[in-house]
């Protein structure tokens, strides 16, 4: 966006809608009746999406949710063939072992220093992709609409969405208690889970989170999560040298709000009747939040 398109937009939005500034005026959307975004048009093309009410429920079974820490190194993925595969940012180095159907990228630092990766992840005709509406800009910016032949869906951080006002964290309890598909950490209020991810999904610092999210809205019964580490962040994560890894930002969010949001996941999940299994032995997330299993145990024949 220009800099006199953004001053105008400043003098004429409240510091609240300051995080549309790049999208508007390029960016028109509709919603449907459950607040998803069902049309976008962008610089006046219309931008094809997958719509999150077709995907409610469409998908049954185990699901590998694929992290980034370290630890993925240690696991024979031959053994987890037959779940459906769900990668998350780097986790595409896995590509030739790994059959994704569907991706997560909801870290817009990720899309700008990871081209070449991003090219190949658009570039499936077979594949998912869940991103928010500033993702969708910057891949339609950098490879154009005709090079992208994924399957794009939109979601949005619920209190964050398009053209809507920011919720601050202490008023998520009172801006959303009134919604029964969504769940709040009794003691700590400002953490929330949505089962209805048409209308929004809340962040915790980590895009797993999401993922969760996401996936139990997609109708999965159980979730293996393989690199769910949070330890030793300031090591390369397992597609990464020290030389080219992008900064990490979760040790400052670990105690705070990523541990209790997973509490709270655990919990709203098996409301559910869905399992969590972590795959990550040394995983800094308590076995009392999800079960760990060495995945030799966890897949034995």
């Amino acid at each position: 966006m220009g800099t006199f398109t953004k001053q105008i937009y400043r003098y004429t939005h409240p510091r609240t809608m300051r995080h549309n500034e790049n999208l508007w005026p390029y960016v028109k959307i509709q919603r449907n009746d459950f607040g998803a975004i069902s049309k976008l048009s962008y610089k006046r093309d219309l931008i094809p999406l997958l719509d999150l009410s077709a995907l409610k429920d469409s998908f049954e079974g185990d699901a590998l949710l694929t992290a980034t820490g370290p630890s993925i190194k240690k696991i024979d993925f031959s053994k987890l063939s037959d779940l459906t595969a769900v990668g998350v940012n780097g986790a595409w180095h896995l590509n030739e072992l790994v059959n994704f159907s569907i991706y997560i990228i909801v870290d817009m630092l990720f899309i700008d220093k990871k081209t070449e990766l991003l090219k190949q992840i658009v570039d499936n005709k077979d594949l998912i992709l869940f991103t928010t509406m500033h993702g969708v800009v910057k891949l339609v910016d950098n490879f154009s609409l005709k090079n992208i032949k994924c399957k794009l869906s939109i979601i949005e951080d619920k209190c964050s969405q398009i053209f809507k006002p920011q919720i601050s964290s202490n008023e998520i309890y009172s801006t959303f208690c009134s919604q029964p598909q969504i769940s709040f950490l009794p003691e700590s209020k400002n953490i929330a889970f949505n089962y209805e991810i048409r209308n929004g999904v809340f962040d915790a610092g980590t895009v797993v989170y999401w993922a969760l999210q996401i996936l139990s809205f997609l109708g999965f019964k159980k979730i293996y999560i393989a690199g769910l580490d949070m330890t030793n962040f300031s090591s390369p994560r397992f597609y990464e040298t020290t030389a080219n890894m992008l900064p990490s930002f979760l040790d400052e969010k670990l105690h705070d709000i990523i541990i209790p949001a997973f509490t709270l996941a655990s919990q709203a999940l098996s409301n559910k009747n869905i399992d969590v299994i972590n795959l990550s032995l040394d995983s800094a997330i308590p076995s009392y939040i999800f079960t760990k299993l060495d995945y030799r145990d966890a897949f034995k024949e």
